[in-house]
């Protein structure tokens, strides 16, 4: 249990954050109380009210940072499209599922908590965040192509989150030791190249 002498300015929310991503991943971001949260944090049932209006406030900000996190993975994988804008875009899809594993807490607060995304204006722009770093890739992939024959960069954009999602529900939730009969990995590479390939944005 932390040490609540050591929590001054900021320390305290940070702990709060940790704490209930740490419950989300145990339990289910529906099935923690703020007093859980407390407890796991080493402080008073009272303290987080300080920084958090209740539950749900707490969970949305551990969204929030999930989404900027999430958002510098996607960015660092596809390092402005180097060496090839190809290998950089399915890089981004690497580090979705990379995301998932390491930080499973601040991702089911993300996609599964049934928060409101666009009713927390900092929340949003986080999520728009990382959405935009997808988007500014499917563009840059199409940019290859005559303007005329480029498939709309926000369809191509979100048809690749939506197949990294459905990878991660499907093939990366299995119990410790059980392995999918395909690693996921190669399941979301292939599925995107089949995509591309059939888009015409992959050529040779």
């Amino acid at each position: 249990m932390a040490d609540r002498r050591n929590y001054h300015h900021g320390n305290l929310r940070h702990a709060l954050v940790e704490a209930t991503a740490a419950l989300i991943q145990e339990l289910g971001p529906q099935a923690f109380t703020m007093a859980e949260a407390a407890r796991r944090a080493g402080v008073s049932p009272a303290a987080p009210y300080r920084h958090f209006k209740g539950r749900e406030d707490l969970i949305e900000e551990v969204a929030r940072l999930g989404f900027l996190e999430f958002a510098d993975r996607l960015e660092t994988a596809f390092d402005d499209g180097r060496p090839r804008i190809l290998t950089a875009f399915l890089r981004i899809g690497q580090a979705y599922l990379d995301f998932a594993r390491d930080r499973p807490g601040y991702y089911m607060a993300m996609f599964e908590s049934g928060i409101s995304i666009a009713g927390n204006p900092d929340l949003s722009k986080a999520s728009q965040k990382a959405q935009g770093v997808l988007l500014h890739a499917a563009e840059a992939l199409a940019s290859r192509l005559p303007p005329d024959r480029r498939p709309p960069a926000r369809m191509v954009a979100n048809h690749i989150w939506a197949m990294s999602h459905g990878v991660v529900e499907l093939f990366s939730r299995g119990k410790p030791g059980r392995r999918a009969p395909v690693e996921p990995a190669e399941m979301l590479e292939s599925g995107a190249i089949i995509y591309l390939r059939g888009l015409g944005l992959i050529q040779e």
